[in-house]
């Protein structure tokens, strides 16, 4: 079977699935989301360990904690929510609005997130009565398909049709290429030239933009506590996450305090330029990222830098001068590497942040530590980012938690400014189409021309 048949058959048995699961009630469609969400819960730890094995990036703690923490923050988050039928009555504007499926999702998954996205889309896909095919990165398809195999299982205990869930067994691009266009809605949480497919696939498509979020240490904020969170940011799944905090800067009063208290976090800094350059010549050489590094440990970056660092190192620090295109090490890392700044004025922090996310990162995410509303608004004034999380580690915050209002995702929208049609946190919301019924609204008072155009 050539591989547009191959996709064909895909889409005609997701297709019959999808107009069975579309009769269902709400509470029927919310214990099919349920039960993917709770199998993936039960089987994290065969999850994650292969996803380490399979992909060679990461730490299987951490994708145990992601994997368990999403399931649960993202069942938390759909249940309750009406995603069938009528969603809202609008009585003063005479408006109903009623929800209906889009049809068969089709998402690409990257292999930084292998088991966590296919999971995330799934569940917001069936959460508005759509079926979906997932297209895994090859480096990661057989994590991915006992993700899918475990969230069967659990969809067939409950008698839900078949083919719901499908995942393909042997990913090629051309497969995902044709998966995204021959579905009706297609995402992809994949590298930007799959991000670019998806957006000229002629179908709706959601993508994202690369990340290299830029964590401000006002001056107001608790140092232990910022250095803390920050470490813990960088180093979550040894970096390989787009939310990972890249740079940090720091006032340079506080310096000496920052220096000592990532020492205290087990992180190795490095101040010498020298030692820098070989940092830099190691993770970007010939100016492009090295990939051999991704969701590698420190120790395995100081040995390709030809640098000696305690074994015990859970991070490196690199203090740099330059930034924004200047400097590679402003760039995106997706290996617990990260870039120290230091800032004279508040106005030097954000022209810094400011010309490293116009470099990279633009739309993505920001990170602040601080405890001055005022300054908090004049960074999300100034910076072109999506999102900023006040207080909190990047890695853990980003994409939604508990402890923040953001919808928990594995597909962070990056706005017109990384080239996305979303600039939120994707969500069963943008997976449903809304028809709105439009009453006459009685007893309407129509303004003249006068008031409508007078100059207040």
């Amino acid at each position: 079977m050539d591989a547009t048949a191959y996709v064909a058959d895909l889409v005609d048995k997701a297709r019959q699935a999808q107009s069975v699961f579309a009769g269902y009630s709400q509470r029927d469609v919310d214990k099919a989301v349920r039960a993917i969400g709770k199998a993936v819960f039960d089987n994290a730890e065969t999850i994650s360990r292969l996803a380490v094995e399979e992909t060679g990036m990461g730490r299987y703690e951490d994708k145990l904690a992601k994997n368990k923490g999403k399931a649960k923050a993202i069942w938390a988050g759909l249940k309750g929510k009406a995603s069938r039928g009528v969603l809202r009555r609008l009585e003063e504007e005479g408006i109903v609005e009623v929800a209906k499926p889009m049809g068969v999702i089709g998402a690409v998954t990257p292999v930084t997130n292998p088991t966590s996205t296919p999971l995330h889309n799934a569940m917001i896909a069936l959460k508005g009565g759509n079926a979906i095919i997932i297209a895994p990165h090859p480096h990661a398809k057989a994590c991915g398909k006992a993700t899918v195999a475990v969230m069967n299982e659990a969809l067939a205990r409950i008698d839900a049709p078949e083919h719901l869930i499908q995942i393909v067994d042997e990913p090629t691009v051309e497969i995902s290429t044709l998966i995204m266009r021959m579905t009706d809605v297609c995402i992809s949480t994949g590298g930007p030239g799959m991000v670019k497919a998806a957006y000229g696939s002629g179908k709706p498509a959601f993508g994202v933009g690369p990340g290299n979020v830029q964590c401000l240490v006002d001056a107001d904020a608790t140092l232990p506590e910022a250095v803390a969170k920050c470490v813990r940011g960088r180093i979550y799944d040894n970096g390989i996450l787009c939310t990972c905090e890249q740079a940090v800067l720091v006032s340079l009063t506080a310096l000496a305090q920052v220096m000592d208290e990532f020492s205290k976090n087990g992180a190795y800094v490095v101040t010498e330029p020298a030692d820098v350059a070989k940092l830099r010549r190691a993770a970007f050489p010939d100016g492009v990222v090295n990939k051999k590094l991704v969701g590698a440990t420190p120790q395995t970056i100081a040995d390709a830098a030809g640098l000696a660092i305690p074994k015990d190192a859970r991070l490196i620090v690199a203090m740099v001068d330059k930034y924004g295109p200047d400097e590679p090490l402003a760039r995106e890392k997706l290996f617990p590497l990260l870039a120290l700044y230091t800032y004279a004025t508040r106005e030097q922090a954000i022209d810094i942040a400011e010309a490293n996310l116009t470099m990279e990162g633009r739309g993505h995410s920001v990170v602040i530590h601080s405890y001055t509303a005022k300054n908090i608004e004049y960074a999300a004034e100034r910076l072109p980012v999506s999102r900023f999380s006040i207080n909190q580690t990047g890695s853990n915050s980003l994409g939604g938690s508990f402890a923040n209002g953001l919808n928990p995702t594995l597909t962070l929208g990056c706005g017109s400014w990384g080239n996305n049609s979303l600039s939120e946190n994707l969500w069963y919301t943008h997976l449903v189409n809304i028809s709105r019924i439009a009453y006459e609204k009685k007893h309407v008072v129509v303004p003249s021309d006068e008031e409508v155009w007078a100059d207040d």
